[in-house]
């Protein structure tokens, strides 16, 4: 059966989980939440420590969610997160996108939270996606697209960081200016009843700032991407130190302001 190809740039470092746990369904799908109802049966792909996937059992109290990651690790904290709100319609599982192992046809809806960018064949992960995807269900993909984020003041080692980051992200088999190719993504799959859109993140007073500069500058030093960029001859240490650095310098900055824009496809299968 065909594996992932490509490297979870990230790892699953404190530094990353601080940003993966403040996800939500409302501040990160909420262009699927709309079209949910009670009974469904929903799939969530690269569930992470499943955040996004418990607010989706809350929506559907009549149906069930499984979350599904290829780090067996994380669901460990994923479980913990379900038993903590005292979830009953929920489990989790390990799966490789690429080849998941549920039957044609299985489920409601199939979502996915910034995995294409990570994966070996993302038109081969949608084309399974819509594989388990029961007639008339739908398929739901969101994706940052890293080119596309923006940021004010624009101090150098901030253009240092985006460089870095898309040349470890890249040699890691991934594509992270994957938002902007969702759609196309989904066309070459074979979808033809495709809306997409697209959201962000906003990350501007003083308590963002802090949130988000010092995890992204830990992030750069310590996480599984840091050693990844250095192991790969990206960055020494000491060019990870200067990122790291220029983060925690525009954190300090009272009118810094940073956006994430995210793509989104919600796809639905022929009934």
């Amino acid at each position: 059966m065909p594996k992932e190809t490509a490297v979870y740039t990230h790892g699953h470092h404190e530094s990353v989980l601080r940003s993966h746990t403040w996800r939500t369904a409302a501040n990160s799908a909420g262009y699927l939440l709309g079209s949910l109802e009670p009974h469904m049966r929903i799939l969530d792909i690269g569930c992470g420590p499943g955040t996004i996937t418990a607010d989706l059992a809350e929506l559907v109290p009549d149906g069930h969610v499984t979350g599904v990651d290829h780090a067996p690790g994380i669901l460990d904290q994923a479980r913990a997160t379900a038993a903590g709100r005292g979830l009953r319609n929920i489990g989790f599982a390990v799966a490789d996108v690429h080849a998941l192992e549920y039957p044609d046809d299985t489920f409601c809806v199939v979502h996915a939270h910034q995995v294409l960018q990570h994966v070996g064949d993302p038109v081969r992960a949608l084309r399974e996606m819509y594989r388990v995807t029961k007639p008339g269900g739908l398929v739901a993909v969101r994706d940052s697209d890293y080119a596309a984020m923006t940021w004010y003041p624009q101090l150098p080692g901030m253009d240092d960081w985006l460089g870095l980051y898309r040349r470890v992200a890249r040699a890691n088999g991934g594509e992270p200016d994957a938002g902007r190719r969702l759609k196309s993504w989904a066309l070459a799959a074979g979808f033809e009843d495709i809306t997409a859109s697209s959201s962000t993140w906003c990350f501007s007073t003083a308590e963002e700032r802090a949130w988000w500069s010092g995890l992204w500058a830990d992030r750069t030093v310590a996480s599984g991407y840091a050693e990844r960029a250095r192991e790969g001859g990206h960055a020494t240490a000491e060019q990870l130190d200067a990122v790291a650095g220029a983060w925690r310098e525009w954190g300090r900055r009272e009118d810094a302001w940073f956006s994430v824009l995210h793509a989104e496809i919600l796809c639905r299968k022929a009934a």
